[in-house]
This record gives C-alpha cells, sequence and structure tokens, in this order.
C-alpha cells in the first residue's frame, strides 16, 4: 500500500465527509493505493456516526474510537501501529489542511529519501496577536534547542516514512515534537515543505493558549531525557557534586574567619549566629540529594527494561 492517510478528530462533525472526498480525490487521480485512518478522540458531536457511515460506503476507511478525549499525541500513537502504507500522512480533521500536498509530500519521502517532511503554514489565516506570534517564538526556540532547521514543528500536516512512525512513540502532548523524537530515533533527514493553509470553515479551534506553556515545559523534558536519559548521574552527579564542594568550601571560611578573629584577639561571633553558615550547610544538603537523585537515578536506568534496547538499521 502506497499511503495511510491519519486523521485525529475531536468534534469536527460537519468537516469528515468533505475531507474525505478531498482526500478521495487526490487518491484516484494520482492512482495511489491507500487507506485513511480516522480516529475520534472521545467526540461529543456525531462524528463517529459519520466515520461509521464512511467505513460503510467505502474499504478504505479504518478507524479507531477513544471512549473519552485523550489528545492527539494518543490518537496518532494508536493510529501508527495500525497504519499500512510506506508513507504515512497526517493531516487535521478542520480542512485547514489541503489533501493537494499529499503528492508532492509523498514523493519527497519515496524520491527524495527524507525520513519526515514537515509542512510550513507560511501564510496563515490565523489570528496574528495570539496564534502567530507566539507560534512563531515557540518555534525559534524549538530550533535552537532541537538544532532541527524546520519553521512549523506543530503543522499537522506532515509526512513520514512508514519506518519511522513505527519506532517513535507518541505520548502526552509530543505531537508538538515529532521531528525531535524521530531525531532523537536516529533519523535525520527531516524536511519540510511549504504548505497551503486554508482558513477554518467549520467551528472552532480545539486548542487554547495554554499549549504554548506546556510546549515549552516539553520541550525541556525532550531535551533532558535525550541527554540524560540513560545517564542521570551525569547531571545530578555533577551539579550535586559541585554544590556539595562549593557548601563545604564556604562553610571551611567561615570557620577559618572565626579562628583568625580568635587569634588576633578580634571580637567574633559563633559560627552558628553566622547567616552564611546555614547558606553554605543548605548548599551541602541540597548537594548530597541531588547525587542521591543521581544514584537512584543510575539503579532505575540499569534495571530499566529498555536499557539495552537500539534501533539497529541494518545488518548483513
Amino acid at each position: 500500500m502506497d499511503i495511510s492517510v491519519v486523521i485525529p478528530s475531536y468534534n469536527e462533525e460537519e468537516s469528515l465527509s468533505e475531507l474525505y472526498q478531498w482526500i478521495k480525490r487526490v487518491m484516484q487521480e494520482n492512482g495511489f493505493t491507500y487507506e485513511i485512518i480516522f480516529v475520534d478522540d472521545g467526540s461529543s458531536d456525531g462524528s463517529w456516526k459519520v466515520i461509521k457511515e464512511l467505513s460503510q460506503t467505502s474499504d478504505h476507511v479504518k478507524a479507531i474510537k477513544f471512549r473519552r478525549n485523550y489528545g492527539k499525541s494518543p490518537a496518532l500513537h494508536c493510529a501508527f501501529q495500525k497504519a499500512e502504507g510506506e508513507v504515512i500522512i497526517t493531516m487535521d480533521a478542520d480542512l485547514q489542511d489541503s489533501p493537494d500536498e499529499i503528492p508532492a509530500l509523498y514523493r519527497m519521502i519515496t524520491e527524495e529519501g527524507y525520513d519526515l517532511v514537515s509542512g510550513w503554514k507560511k501564510k496563515r489565516y490565523d489570528d496574528r496577536l495570539t496564534k502567530n506570534l507566539p507560534s512563531k517564538f515557540f518555534n525559534a526556540t524549538a530550533r535552537r534547542v532541537s538544532g532541527i532547521k524546520i519553521h512549523d514543528f506543530n503543522c499537522g500536516l506532515k509526512a513520514y516514512r512508514k519506518s519511522l512512525a513505527k519506532s517513535i512513540e507518541v505520548y502526552n502532548d509530543m505531537h508538538r515534537y515529532i521531528p525531535v523524537l524521530a531525531k532523537n530515533a536516529g533519523f535525520n533527514k527531516i524536511g519540510e515543505k511549504v504548505v497551503q493553509h486554508q482558513a477554518r470553515k467549520y467551528g472552532k479551534s480545539k486548542f487554547g493558549a495554554d499549549r504554548f506553556v506546556n510546549g515549552y515545559l516539553d520541550l525541556m523534558t525532550l531535551w533532558f531525557l535525550n541527554r540524560f536519559g540513560k545517564k542521570p548521574m551525569h547531571f545530578f552527579g555533577l551539579w550535586g557534586s559541585v554544590m556539595f564542594l562549593l557548601g563545604l568550601i564556604a562553610i571551611i571560611f567561615v570557620g577559618a574567619m572565626k579562628l583568625y578573629d580568635m587569634h588576633q584577639g578580634n571580637p567574633y561571633r559563633l559560627v552558628t549566629e553566622s547567616p552564611y553558615f546555614y547558606i553554605s550547610l543548605t548548599t551541602m544538603i541540597l548537594g548530597t540529594l541531588l547525587f542521591l537523585s543521581g544514584f537512584l537515578g543510575e539503579l532505575i536506568s540499569r534495571n530499566a527494561p529498555e536499557r539495552n534496547f537500539y534501533r539497529i538499521e541494518e545488518e548483513i
């Protein structure tokens, strides 16, 4: 099979039939063998009824229905496991992603050798103040932290090589950082394509402003896990040792200053009357706790079932 089109959907009843017909036309015009996988993410409207009707009239439609709203990342994860196409295309169900982009995305994977191609909605029809400007700042930070030079990490329109989609685990809200997950998994040929952005035709956006705050926290999580996930002692142990040594040096200095004043006959205070004594002691305690956190992290990592899991690309 050439293409699997994965469509997460949450309360997009009005657009599903129109989107299906659009995808069907594009596939027939280009002679692709295909499947369309709808994931109903716990919709409260008639989305599942529409999807069931589509599946009854077409052998190309597959569907997954969640009991409740889990989010876009779980929807993608489940659909990736089900997908059979050599190239997997993801798009949103709100008609803001154009299926006319599918042939070019497919060729970039199959002919140009990309592992992942992310859409770039260079011209957007969203509100500039509440979406465009925060999105640009968010993407600039993601490029800086990840080293992946694409403009729109969160674009729903993406194309994946099948082996990539089967190799990554998309969880929580990590759909924003699928290019980063791909890079961490060893898929380094990541590109982008300028794609058309459609104005929303039905309903309203399901994403709130909190996605920007959560997005930065998720990015930091990915960076940390990729760098220190299997060697936590390299982070906690290092900084714990640094803090402990700084506290130890400071507390020795406080004691030495008292001994010096005593020797010179100068007025002096008890060590415990100095605020620097407690600051130094606190620093030593925090350093010890950080070191122990790293040690416990190493114990957990050494006993994890995937501790010796490595992705092998080819064997002879």
